[in-house]
Formats: structure tokens, sequence, C-alpha cells
């Protein structure tokens, strides 16, 4: 029989927690020289949106996203199905549907048995099967951490596309999923996690975003992102950046895993949540916060939910969609307002 492989022991961090910390992103985006941006690239870097966007033609625009990272957990049939889900994410995001994915696979041969890999791999296969959609290829790589993830493409109409440029002010902001994954898996790795948290984690990062497909019928629904490694605080400056606005936050309003809610309080947190508030934070203000609350709007969500700008008379639509895919903790958490330069903080949180 073969022992038991733990995959959080191979890496140094996990999920989405692994991304570079958004002022260093920012840093080494700026050095880049400017590149070819044909009329047909919808979508770039310009807005930080989850995805590329390219118009084929009238009715289709080709969604081009990739995502990978370390394991988040320790099953390596259940770390395939999370990561895939996190990758496709992106295409949702965009309000697009998936039509392939390709696997980027990094893996410390010789230290991880064959089968703890095929695990891997196969998790992702079913979680695209899931989506309806097949693993057409990929590439790997003999690397001393595990790596996993998905290059995605999906398919969208150009004008159903949801950018981080597209909210209004006046707008409302839904959230899909509740907070606290990062906490979660900080609580796995030392061993304080139990079998009920383990399986929130679970349901919660391996449910298909792809409500966002839906959304993007709406012409209430203004934009979308899912909200990863930046926590809700970082994806929600960059959709207030992208759309020149400004945001209003209810904490009480906000979906949090209860478990994570309670291990953040006894002091669990990531070290990416520090990092994203040195981040960010001159940005935001917060009001009656608690250090806890803190960790939880700066935590790195893996697989986490989308984050809605919608017209207010929409809200309740939306929200009946999300229920139709029965997304139970999705909540209206905020609102945004018009925003000008030198006017304050873009995003306000009040307890």
């Amino acid at each position: 029989m073969t022992e038991r492989i733990r995959l959080t022991q191979f890496s140094h961090g996990g999920g989405c927690g692994c991304k570079i910390a958004p002022t260093v992103l920012s840093e080494m985006l700026a050095r880049l020289p400017a590149g070819f941006a044909p009329p047909e690239l919808l979508i770039g870097t310009q807005t930080s949106d989850d995805a590329a966007v390219y118009r084929l033609n009238d009715q289709q625009a080709l969604i081009a996203t990739t995502d990978f990272f370390m394991p988040i957990v320790d099953d390596p049939f259940d770390f395939g199905r999370i990561a895939a889900a996190n990758a496709l994410s992106d295409v949702y995001a965009m309000g697009g549907s998936p039509i392939l994915a390709l696997a980027l696979v990094g893996m410390p041969i010789g230290k991880l048995p064959l089968e703890v890999i095929a695990q891997v791999l196969e998790g992702g296969a079913s979680m695209c099967r899931e989506a309806g959609i097949p693993v057409a290829g990929g590439h790997s790589i003999d690397s001393v951490e595990p790596i996993y993830g998905l290059a995605a493409m999906g398919l969208v109409h150009p004008e159903r596309v949801k950018s981080n440029a597209g909210a209004k002010p006046g707008d409302v902001l839904v959230l899909g999923k509740p907070l606290g994954i990062g906490v979660l898996s900080a609580a796995l790795k030392l061993g304080r996690l139990d079998e009920a948290g383990y399986a929130a984690m679970i349901a919660i990062t391996t449910q298909l975003n792809r409500v966002g497909t839906r959304l993007a019928l709406s012409d209430d629904v203004h934009a979308m992102t899912d909200v990863t490694g930046f926590g809700l605080l970082g994806h929600l400056l960059e959709l207030c950046r992208g759309s020149a606005c400004c945001a209003e936050l209810a904490f009480e309003a906000l979906p949090v895993i209860e478990a994570a809610c309670n291990l953040a309080q006894e002091g669990v947190k990531t070290g990416a949540s520090a990092r994203n508030w040195s981040s960010y934070g001159d940005e935001v203000e917060l009001h009656d916060i608690a250090p806890w609350q803190q960790v939880l709007l700066t935590d790195p969500q893996t697989s986490g939910g989308l984050l809605v700008a919608c017209a207010a008379e929409a809200a309740k639509d939306v929200l009946a969609l999300f229920h139709a895919e029965v997304f139970t903790a999705v909540a209206e958490v905020g609102c945004l307002r018009g925003w000008e330069p030198n006017a304050g903080a873009r995003v306000v949180v009040r307890g």
C-alpha cells in the first residue's frame, strides 16, 4: 500500500495565496514596454481583468486565460478539481462559456508517485467534464514543487463581455461565495481544520462559477470579477479603478464561512493576507473593523466567488440567478458611487 502523501508538505504556499503581491505585480508590469494592441483585442492588461478577450467576428469573441498554483489541500484529486475550477472561473467572470482547456503541470518527479500525479490530472479533468469541455492537451515539466492549473479558453458575444471597466455609480455589489478559504487553508497546514471545515472548503472551491454566463445576458449586470488571491478588497479595488468608482461595504452583510470566522478570531491567517493589505491598504478606510475582520477582507480566496456590479433595480434578479445555481451564501454586500482623483479612499468598509 502506498504511504499517504501530503501534497502541502511539498510547497511553500498554496492556492491563490501564492500570488505575487499586488504592488509587486504592478511594478513588474509597469516595466514592460507597450505591446502591439490590434483593434480586435477588446480586453488586455489595462483594466486588470480576469482574462484577455479577442474579437473573432461580430458574434464571437475569444476569452483566453491561465491560472495555476501549488497545492492548497493534501488530497491530489481534490487539488486538481480546485485548480481547474479556479482557472475556469476567469472565463465565467468575463461572461463567457468555456470551450476547452490545456493542462499546465509541474511535478517533482521522483518525489511524488506517478499515481498521485495521475490523480491530480484526473481531478482537473473531472472538473472540466463537469463544465462540459475537454482537456485538449497541455505542457508538463519536472519542478521542485507541485504545480497544476489550466490554460482555459471560452467564447462570449463581444457586446456581452463583462469587464472591470463597466461598473457604474449607483450599482450594488453582489458576492456569490463566502469568504475565508485562505484562513481554512492556513488552519489545514497547522492541523487545526476539522472534517466539517474541510468539507466546506472543498464544496466552495469546487463549485463552478458558471452562473456568470447567465449573468452576462443581462444589460443590468455591468461588471464582474472573481475574488481570488488579492482578497475581496484587492479585486474590488481593481473593479473600482477600472470603472472610476469607489465602493462602500458593510462587513455585517458579507458572507463568511463560519469555521473561518472562528479561526480568524483565534489568530489563524495566511501570510498573503498581510501582503495584500500592505499593497493596497492606503486606498481603504476601515470603520469599526476588528483585526480579525480585516484578515477576512484581505484573505486570499482560491476559486472564490463572483463579485457582480449591477443596477440596483436588478439586484433581486441577480440574487435569483445565483440561487438557481445553488449559491446558498450569495449576498448583496455594498454599493458603488462616483470617484474623482484626490477624493479619498477607493473603498470604505463599515463594521
